[in-house]
């Protein structure tokens, strides 16, 4: 009766640890699609509810001047990480310069970060691709670290749209597009 009582309790409790472990597997993966929706492009986008606030950080300009993340609330930010060695980098500048003609009037700052680079070849980058907005200089890579507390910046470019309140709505991995970039803008101007 002894050994009867005893297959009893570890059968349930083999079935209540089975039971448990995928309730925890469905609980993990649904949070994370919840979370982090992305998909089979380059482009993440960040729920309302689950978009991480991005940590203020100050840097200097590649021309001297004090930037402070915290100047840009009340707007929309599109914040560029790239270098002038980068050649994906290259390629997106047209881009990203015909959507800061198109939506600085409408109430959106585009911010660079130079990474890795020295301002000299940084400011002869922006001359060539006729790029308007301002850049960090960041050869540290203090300001990468500094929102990787947020998202994962890790490779250069990665393009970071936040919303007015400081959250990031999504970001682009690697080069953008026009149209991935609108539609962050778009999601932006919504949930704010």
């Amino acid at each position: 009766m002894f050994k009867a009582k005893r297959r009893t309790v570890v059968t349930v409790t083999a079935v209540a640890a089975v039971l448990l472990a995928a309730a925890l597997a469905v609980t993990f993966f649904t949070q994370e699609k919840d979370v982090i929706a992305a998909s089979d492009t380059n482009v993440v986008v960040y729920p309302v509810g689950h978009q991480p606030l991005a940590p203020d950080f100050t840097g200097t300009s590649l021309t001297g001047a004090t930037i402070k993340l915290s100047s840009y609330r009340g707007k929309i930010l599109v914040l560029n990480f790239w270098g002038s060695w980068c050649p994906p980098c290259r390629d997106e500048a047209p881009t990203l310069e015909v959507l800061d003609e198109q939506y600085s009037p409408k109430g959106v700052a585009f911010l660079g970060d130079d990474v890795g680079d020295t301002p000299a070849n940084a400011l002869a980058f922006m001359s060539s691709h006729a790029i308007t907005y301002p850049s960090i200089n960041d050869q540290g890579y203090q300001i990468v670290q500094d929102l990787s507390q947020a998202v994962p910046v890790r490779d250069t470019p990665t393009t970071v749209v936040i919303d007015k309140t400081g959250h990031v709505v999504g970001m682009v991995l690697g080069s953008v597009s026009y149209g991935e970039m609108t539609t962050l803008l778009h999601d932006a101007a919504v949930n704010t």
